[in-house]
């Protein structure tokens, strides 16, 4: 009797722990229904149903005649989708693909730590003949999928790598900044318009939305594609960019080191914008190869380096026109002021140097004839602090503000520098003459010469330089024009119509040391520049524009290490000048020379 009692209570306990068990259960099931339904069932969605990423197309680029030069062609990538792929077949997979097995190894962490549902890209643009193994061996390669993107495209001679930019994939710092905007895998602008203008460029992702089973086979799209997000393209960029002086400017800079940078003295637009050594754009679609990276940074000749707008040489006798300006503008002299040059000026016991004796000179042959002796005493007679202040009116000293976000902002020398640099009450009057004639501390970029000389072209405006002048929206077809951004500067006319005749005279009276800019049919100013280099041959440097009465151009042309301006620079910008006027080149006998093995025949570029 008490066995049989005993084995009641064990069915009862049993029983009410089977109830209370089933209990418990039934309410944590109604807690994840009715609570967490919010939660769980999004979650239990996610996994049965799989999102395809659909990029969008990146807007197109636009030069100031309508031409394309920046476009899209179709390139296949590879990816594997973490959830589905077996690492044991990597190796096979690095075969088919020549690409390193700890590379995918890595990425497939990555990828399954970001999101294992989610394919990720292990390699871009592919040949057909790899797709079609792929195609071959898709059943020994599970997870392992591509997708068709788009790879940049440049359909003219214009090569302009450092203005154009390069996209890459995005990084992982990029993406913990961003995680909203972009994806692992993702490309964004890396450099030149393609980074600045990036979210103008990029678009917008579209979504396809896959029902998949617990294998995660795809079984059709979800809600009959009805969820689909559409992708919307990119808008593109028109530019003032001319592509036809863009490569003819390159193709004059081909074996040398250098920079050109054309100007529209009317509004600001960058018509060239040209550095050499540079490197081939179509080499950088999104994963940049180790190799070819480590190739281009350990490169001596710096082709990554953009001369046209990071460097900061001393420009030479083309920064004259400052000191020039502000003696000028602030009645420290005016026309009839003369020195004697005798082809040297002493200050204490040391000699500055000319290369010429030149004789009795004011300012305006001063400019013509580029001497060093008048301008030696000038800064003497003017002073420091008019210098720097001038300078400064002139742009110097500071970014443009162009619309690129590599940009140095040189450096112009003031009182205050020069304490801090060689302690106050340290430095003497001796230590200005070599800023005269821009030696010493100054520094400049080409780009910022171009603007200066473009200010002395339009009669006193300056106008910061820009590449884009409208954005066109692709979904909506409207246009938008950029603002122009201007200043007048404090100048009088009377000022700069002397300072242009000393640029006039330069190029077109005998004694003139820019007659090598000369242009058949039209009137070319400018100013030469030979700036000495501690470190090796001198730098080259020209500035000018044309025509002289209604300028529609204005150029800077530096060659580093070549010599006088006057003998390398200036006919290198007088044939840019010319072909930006006329289309072609009026004079290419005269101009043959200056083409060497390396350069693009200018016969061919007529």
């Amino acid at each position: 009797m008490d066995e049989n009692l005993e084995i009641t209570k064990r069915r009862n306990t049993f029983y009410i722990g089977l109830v209370l068990l089933f209990v418990v259960f039934l309410g944590r099931l109604a807690q994840l229904q009715l609570l967490y339904q919010d939660v769980y069932g999004k979650k239990s969605e996610e996994n049965s149903i799989r999102q395809i990423v659909r990029d969008p197309l990146r807007g197109n680029i636009y030069d100031r005649n309508g031409k394309l030069i920046v476009d899209n062609r179709p390139s296949y990538t590879v990816t594997i989708t973490p959830a589905e792929f077996h690492t044991q077949t990597i190796p096979y997979l690095s075969d088919i693909l020549s690409l390193d097995p700890e590379l995918i190894l890595e990425r497939f962490k990555k990828g399954k730590l970001y999101n294992r549902f989610t394919p990720i890209k292990i390699k871009r643009d592919i040949d057909f003949r790899t797709l079609s193994i792929l195609e071959e061996n898709r059943g020994k390669l599970a997870g392992v999928d591509y997708l068709i993107e788009t790879k940049r495209f440049y359909p003219t001679d214009a090569r302009a790598p450092h203005l154009f930019g390069y996209t890459n994939e995005v990084s992982d710092l990029q993406l913990s900044e961003m995680p909203d905007e972009y994806r692992l895998g993702d490309v964004i602008g890396a450099t030149g318009l393609e980074a600045r203008y990036e979210r103008v460029l990029r678009g917008r992702k579209g979504f396809d939305f896959i029902t998949v089973n617990a294998r995660g086979q795809m079984l059709g799209p979800f809600n009959e594609g009805r969820s689909d997000i559409q992708s919307r393209e990119g808008n593109d960029l028109f530019l003032a960019l001319d592509a036809d002086l863009q490569a003819f400017a390159e193709s004059l800079l081909n074996g040398k080191q250098g920079a050109i940078v054309a100007i529209d003295p009317q509004d600001g637009g960058v018509l060239a914008l040209a550095s050499k050594p540079d490197f081939d754009l179509s080499l950088f679609g999104s994963v940049t190869p180790h190799d070819l990276w480590s190739a281009l940074n350990n490169d001596p000749s710096k082709p990554l380096f953009n001369r046209a707008t990071m460097t900061r040489y001393p420009p030479g006798s083309t920064f004259k026109m400052v000191l020039a300006t502000s003696a000028l503008q602030e009645g420290v002299i005016n026309t009839s002021w003369s020195i004697n040059c005798k082809g040297a000026f002493q200050f204490g016991n040391k000699v500055f140097k000319d290369l010429h004796v030149h004789g009795p000179t004011n300012i305006v042959e001063a400019i013509q004839r580029s001497c060093n002796v008048f301008f030696y005493q000038l800064m003497l007679k003017n002073g420091f602090e008019r210098w720097t202040r001038y300078g400064k009116e002139l742009g110097f000293g500071s970014p443009t503000g162009i619309d690129l976000f590599e940009e140095n902002s040189g450096l112009l020398p003031s009182g205050e520098f020069f304490d801090r640099i060689y302690g106050e009450g340290k430095w003497t009057e001796g230590y200005l003459i070599s800023l005269a004639i821009g030696q010493g501390e100054v520094g400049v970029s080409p780009l910022q010469m171009a603007c200066h000389v473009a200010t002395f072209s339009n009669n006193g405006i300056y106008y910061t330089p820009r590449v884009v002048q409208k954005i066109l929206e692709k979904e909506t077809g409207a246009s938008h024009s950029l603002p122009i951004q201007a200043r007048k500067l404090n100048i009088s006319p009377h000022t700069l119509s002397i300072i242009r005749d000393g640029m006039y005279r330069c190029v077109n009276v005998l004694g003139g040391t820019g007659s090598a800019a000369k242009i058949q049919g039209v009137t070319v100013a400018g100013k030469t520049g030979t700036a000495q280099n501690p470190h090796g041959k001198d730098h080259s440097w020209f500035i000018g524009f044309a025509p002289f009465e209604r300028p529609q151009i204005a150029i800077c042309v530096l060659i580093e290490n070549a010599g006088f301006g006057g003998a390398i620079a200036a006919p290198i910008a007088g044939l840019c000048m010319e072909k930006y006027l006329f289309r072609s080149l009026l004079q290419y006998k005269e101009a043959a020379p200056i083409a060497n093995k390396e350069n693009t025949s200018l016969k061919n570029i007529q």
